[in-house]
Parts: C-alpha cells; sequence; structure tokens
C-alpha cells in the first residue's frame, strides 16, 4: 500500500503556485492533503489538436506534485469529448472531429506529458485512461438520466453562450452536453480533485455537482491561472506565441524571447517550476530597473530546458544570441525560387522546408506563426499568386526565408 506523504512545501505549491482558485476552499483541500488520505486526482486532456503545448504543463506540474505526496493520480485522454469539443471561451461551435482525427492527434500525448510527469515512476505510476471507455458505452436513456441534473438555464450563464444568443449565433445541443460528459468523467474515477485552467471552471463545477448527486461526497476543483496578453486573451493562437511540445528548441526559445515584456513575471510562475519565492525575487529584479532582455532570456532558458533539455537550451541561447540579436539574419537571408504561378499557403511552407508536413504548415499558420512580406496569415489554405507578389518575404516562428518565382 502506497504511503501518503504530507511534505509542506509541496502542498504549499500545489494550492498556490499558478493558481486563480480552490473550491470549495483552500483550507478545506489542505485539510484534506495534511490527513494522509490517499486522494483521486485527475485532469482530461482532449486531443483536439496532434500536439500539446505549454498551457496544459501548468496543471501537469500539479499532477506531478500529487503524485510524488503519493495520490492516486490520472491522466485523463477526452478521446470521446474531443469529438464534440469543449465550447470553453469558444466564439463560435468548434469544428467537429471524427474518431480517426481525435486517435491521430492523441499519438503523441502520453510521451509529451512524460516530460513533465513522472508517468512510469515505478513506487507511484500515473494512470493512462481514455474517456470512451465509459462515454461510449452509455445508451440513450443512460444519457437523458444524465441531462435531468442540469436545467438549460444553467448552461446559458456561460458567459460565451451569452455573447452567441447576443449576436446570432449557433448553440449546439452537443455543446450544451459537453459539462455533462466532463462531469460524468468525474463519477466514473470517483474523484476527489479535478485540475484544469481557469476557463474550465464551468465544466468542473459541473462534475462537482453530479459527485455529489451520485457519490455523496465532496469534489474539490483547482483551477489554475492563464496567461493572457494586453488585450485579455490568452497567450497562443492570437499572438502567435503559443509553444507547442513538439516546437524545436529554437522555436521554443524564440517565441518566449517575442512575448510581451508585462508576461515575464507571470511566465516565470505559470510556465515553470520555478518556486514563488524565486519568483518574488525575479520580480524585485525587474521593478528594481534590471534590463527586461535580461530576465526574459533567463526565462526563455529555463522553459526551453524544462520541455526539451538544458544541452538544447543552451544550444538554442546561442543560436538566438548569435542570429537574432546580433542581427546577422538581416544581413544574409536565404532565397529560394519555385515554379508554381500559384501556391496554397501549407504547401509553400513545406515545399520550401519550413516545415516537416502540410499539416504541420496548416497548424503553424492556425498559431498565427506565420508572416508573408511582415503580415499574419490567418488561413493556411489560402492561395498565394507568386507572380504577381514575387519576391515575397516568408517568416515561419522565427525562420525567415526569401521566394522569387521562377519561370
Amino acid at each position: 500500500m502506497i504511503k501518503v506523504k504530507t511534505d509542506q512545501k509541496i502542498i504549499d505549491r500545489i494550492l498556490n503556485k499558478a493558481v486563480e482558485q480552490v473550491l470549495p476552499s483552500k483550507e478545506a483541500l489542505k485539510k484534506e492533503l495534511t490527513s494522509g488520505r490517499r486522494l483521486n486526482i485527475y485532469q482530461g486532456f482532449d486531443p483536439t489538436a496532434p500536439t500539446l503545448h505549454i498551457g496544459h504543463t501548468v496543471m501537469m506540474r500539479k499532477l506531478e506534485d500529487f503524485r510524488r505526496l503519493g495520490h492516486n493520480v490520472t491522466f485523463l485522454v477526452g478521446d470521446f469529448t474531443a469529438r464534440i469539443g469543449d465550447p470553453s471561451d469558444k466564439s463560435s461551435t468548434r469544428q467537429k472531429l471524427t474518431k480517426e482525427e481525435v486517435e491521430e492527434n492523441m499519438k503523441l500525448y502520453v510521451d509529451q506529458a512524460s516530460k513533465i510527469i513522472d508517468i512510469n515512476n515505478k513506487k507511484n505510476p500515473v494512470n493512462i485512461k481514455y474517456n470512451s471507455e465509459w462515454l461510449e458505452k452509455l445508451n440513450f436513456g443512460d444519457i437523458l438520466e444524465l441531462t435531468y441534473e442540469f436545467t438549460v438555464q444553467q448552461m446559458l450563464k456561460r458567459d460565451m453562450f451569452r455573447k452567441r444568443l447576443k449576436e446570432g449565433k449557433p448553440i449546439h445541443i452537443s455543446e450544451f452536453m459537453y459539462p455533462v460528459m466532463q462531469g460524468y468523467d468525474a463519477v466514473m474515477m470517483e474523484t476527489d480533485v479535478e485540475l484544469g485552467g481557469n476557463d474550465q471552471l464551468f465544466n468542473m463545477l459541473a462534475g462537482r455537482d453530479m459527485i455529489k448527486n451520485h457519490l455523496k461526497k465532496e469534489k474539490f476543483v483547482i483551477a489554475g491561472k492563464l496567461l493572457t496578453t494586453n488585450d485579455g486573451s490568452k497567450m497562443g493562437k492570437t499572438t502567435g506565441n503559443m509553444v507547442t511540445m513538439d516546437d524545436t528548441p529554437n522555436d521554443i526559445y524564440g517565441k518566449i524571447m517575442a512575448s510581451e515584456d508585462n508576461l515575464i513575471i507571470p511566465s516565470f510562475e505559470i510556465l515553470t517550476s520555478m518556486e514563488l519565492e524565486d519568483v518574488k525575487k525575479v520580480e524585485i529584479r525587474l521593478n528594481s530597473g534590471e534590463n527586461p532582455m535580461i530576465l526574459k532570456k533567463e526565462l526563455a532558458l529555463l522553459v526551453t530546458s524544462e520541455i526539451t533539455s538544458p544541452k538544447e537550451a543552451k544550444k538554442a541561447q546561442e543560436y538566438f544570441e548569435g542570429v537574432f540579436q546580433k542581427k546577422e539574419m538581416s544581413e544574409d537571408i536565404p532565397e529560394v525560387h519555385i515554379t508554381e504561378n500559384s501556391i496554397k499557403l501549407n504547401e509553400l511552407i513545406f515545399s520550401v522546408k519550413l516545415a516537416d508536413s502540410k499539416s504541420k504548415a496548416r497548424r503553424l499558420v492556425e498559431q498565427g506563426a506565420v508572416k508573408i512580406n511582415g503580415e499574419i496569415q490567418n488561413q493556411w489554405d489560402s492561395t498565394i499568386d507568386m507572380q504577381s507578389l514575387t519576391p515575397i518575404t516568408l517568416k515561419v516562428g522565427r525562420r525567415l526565408i526569401k521566394i522569387y518565382h521562377q519561370t
């Protein structure tokens, strides 16, 4: 039997670092964590894209802390819920994914999570589960029974649903089902603590209600802080700085260096394993007038180290300093000639070897990481007229290339 530890430092980190709120309260959860009782902990990850991203690492570090304490930790792959898509923070309905697309997307998830979580630890390994295991078995009668636990009024309390109603945008009934399914996940795993981003709060609270209804016990919720830009949007696709777990060390380092200066301190807290007291020391240095570039380089090195390795991170730093800081790139931009009169953007990126595949090129465009002649490109399937535009300067992440049309 696994003995649960009550290490105060780890418990304080779980309760305070990168945490927006704990429900019903931090005090109640702290009491549970110091009781020595082994708790069931989980977080769900929907494979709606072929790779995890840096935002997922925030709560994955907490999963690892719970594992270190000896709790029963589950990394849940939402292979069923991904087919519908979480409506949280979405101004329009997500594109429906097929079972085959989801299966393709999730191939790397467990391996990527292993960079942060010691999944195969011999003393206390992490459970890997897939919610299709129980959600696919539900018949229509089962689903009707679950829907009786919620009202339309509850669902319409969600900001994005109210906004869509006001704007006349559709809300699909399947989107109302998402929190019901996530709540049922919590019931099936007899969850004591669920982790997720603060934008997941509605879904996690749905599970809290269902745990009370079905298992007659409390479920705690830890909602993590989100990294947001000056306009309040989540750092990611709109800024072109979303770091994915399959990015190269150079791209990870470069994207962190390209982030806004006001994100330096939140990033140290949210995106790294740095202890809170050390984050405060960095904040004191920044407030005392130290050059933000110095601190950002420390941040980029740490983030890159934790996702790849210290050796690769050091190489990425040297690359950044040699190519970007010293502006060597502006002196010698590589040139490529293509014969096509017109070409789709993702095919162009792939053909000039700025992406390993057309699908990777598509993701880079969707992440806002692609510019043509200095303008961000949003449509991966847009057609580029090479005859009228040539030459064009194509920038993908931090890599730059000049393309000429060759007749």
